[in-house]
């Protein structure tokens, strides 16, 4: 077969290709969406229904919002996620600046020590976070947790930032000393606003972060008022039952903020990530 007759067929495979990732991806979201609507008599049946028509229903969002005050497990992941990655955000852009364009040895070790530290497991460090929080009196508290997350995300943060930094060239900064700019006026008037398509998804991936995370929060907080919509979740199973129905109500309010953030700022995150790679 000639070159151009295989083009069409690398075409229609390729798109093939896209569409069936595609779908893989919305499939949890989407039947999570269906589940939501149906009521528990018809998510208890061996065969499932792919839509819930005709005997749709609210009831399981009625639920979620009356009797289990879901909005108040949102509103906490929503003050802890937006104080851990601010927090974060600051000390991850001000150390990849001094890391990145600072002429320094051991730039390489830090680095990579920092991923050390972001692929340690969270299981392992729960009881010493426990012990110093208990110490601090930081338990059942906003502070608390919104530093634990910080912590877990500055690594990937500075990972992201670090690498959109290094392609700022030196002599910006060169420029910028000779017309009497300090270290502090350098990093906020010349190399945040060249490193923001690579910030944005760095703030996004930390805050993604933040807000899905459960073992800390379900081991640090156990009051109801200062509890997140994870843990919110997994305490709306019960000793004899499972509201199916509710939890995914409930998992899609979670992730509908997610997706409505992402499709926002996607085109700074596919900047970004492409800078990135």
């Amino acid at each position: 077969m000639s070159r151009e007759s295989i083009a069409p067929l690398r075409r229609w495979g390729f798109t093939l290709l896209v569409c069936a990732i595609v779908g893989w991806s919305l499939f949890p979201f989407a039947w999570q969406v269906v589940a939501s609507f149906e009521p528990d008599r018809n998510l208890a049946q061996f065969t499932p229904r792919w839509l819930p028509i005709p005997d749709g229903t609210l009831q399981h969002y009625r639920n979620v919002f009356g009797a289990k005050h879901f909005t108040r497990y949102m509103r906490n992941s929503l003050i802890v996620a937006a104080c851990a990655t601010a927090v974060a955000l600051v000390f991850a852009t001000a150390a990849a600046y001094v890391v990145t364009q600072r002429r320094m040895s051991g730039r390489g070790a830090i680095v990579a020590g920092v991923l050390c530290v972001s692929v340690f497991p969270q299981v392992a460090i729960v009881t010493p976070i426990y012990q110093a929080l208990l110490r601090l009196q930081l338990l059942n508290s906003y502070v608390g947790l919104a530093a634990v997350h910080a912590g877990l995300s500055l690594p990937l943060i500075f990972v992201v930032v670090a690498n959109h930094f290094r392609t700022i060239p030196h002599e910006i900064y060169d420029a910028a000393r000779l017309d009497g700019a300090g270290p502090i006026r350098t990093l906020w008037s010349i190399t945040v606003p060249l490193a923001a398509p690579g910030i944005v998804p760095a703030a996004l991936l930390g805050f993604i972060a933040s807000w899905n995370e459960l073992l800390l929060a379900l081991s640090f907080v156990s009051s109801p008022t200062r509890q997140t919509a994870p843990v919110g979740i997994a305490n709306f199973t019960g000793i004899y039952s499972i509201p199916w129905g509710d939890i995914a109500a409930a998992a899609v309010m979670t992730t509908t903020p997610l997706v409505i953030l992402v499709l926002i700022c996607q085109r700074r995150i596919v900047a970004g990530l492409t800078a990135t790679g």
